[in-house]
């Protein structure tokens, strides 16, 4: 019988051991659990060194709220190993670096911004933490026939929210090709944290010639601060400018650093 490895990833211990422990109890599912999103990376790492990869991650759709000040605070991403990792950008993560693995998102309550979300990530399903166990065993084996799982009363507002993200995005994308080339260099330093005498470092321009350029990125982006702009740039899906100079100067509060 092909057995199928599941990961738990909560840091409400007791739902943790009580959920691996139920699944745990079917015949064809081996289960292990991980209370933060480092701890999960580390598991995925090491089940892979060894040959015996996971084929599904049930992740908290709050996982590292309790860390972080509560149920509605929103963690920011920390570097593995260190700190903080949110449930999305952990199915985010496990999406592109391990495609294989089927990441199902399990919440308390039913949010149609965050299951968009989830499935922007990477997600294959959303399922509600009090469903039957007989109901997330079918999910389960639904996402690994490349089946996507959604509580039908979330369905109307999940393709909302994706159709009003495809808009934005489109939106943003109009605007960022109507910058000039050299703007849009710039544009990717600012991505990437730079503040404007590293772009000139960077770019072999004056810091003048930068602030120039910046400004008239602000203009033609219809924002008013680079942390805007910057936001903009990422839902059209601009990437920061690669990494050069030792010297860089990344803003700080807002601000661009001088």
């Amino acid at each position: 019988m092909a057995r199928i490895r599941v990961l738990v990833v909560d840091d409400h211990r007791i739902f943790a051991e009580s959920l691996a422990a139920a699944l745990a109890a079917e015949p064809d599912v081996d289960v292990s659990a991980a209370g933060s999103g480092p701890a999960a990376l580390r598991a995925l790492e090491r089940a892979a060194a060894e040959g015996r990869g996971y084929d599904v991650l049930l992740v908290d759709a709050e996982l590292g709220a309790l860390a972080t000040g509560g149920a509605h605070a929103v963690p920011a991403p920390r570097p593995e190993g260190t700190g903080v990792v949110d449930g999305i950008s952990l199915v985010a993560g496990v999406s592109s670096g391990r495609p294989a693995v089927r990441s199902v998102v399990l919440a308390e309550k039913d949010d149609p911004r965050a299951a968009a979300r989830a499935l922007q990530a990477g997600a294959s399903g959303w399922v509600a933490k009090d469903c039957s166990l007989q109901r997330l065993l079918a999910v389960i084996r639904g996402v690994l026939r490349d089946e996507t799982h959604l509580p039908p009363a979330l369905l109307t507002g999940v393709l909302r929210e994706l159709t009003a993200a495809r808009k934005h995005r489109t939106e943003s994308e109009r605007l960022v090709e109507s910058l000039t080339p050299r703007e849009r260099e710039v544009l990717r330093c600012m991505v990437a944290g730079l503040g404007r005498k590293a772009v000139a470092e960077r770019l072999f321009l004056s810091p003048h010639t930068v602030r120039t350029h910046m400004q008239n990125v602000l203009g033609k982006l219809g924002v008013h601060s680079t942390l805007a702009a910057v936001a903009l740039a990422r839902r059209a899906g601009v990437g920061p400018a690669e990494p050069q100079l030792s010297g860089d100067v990344v803003e700080r509060g807002g601000q661009l650093a001088q």
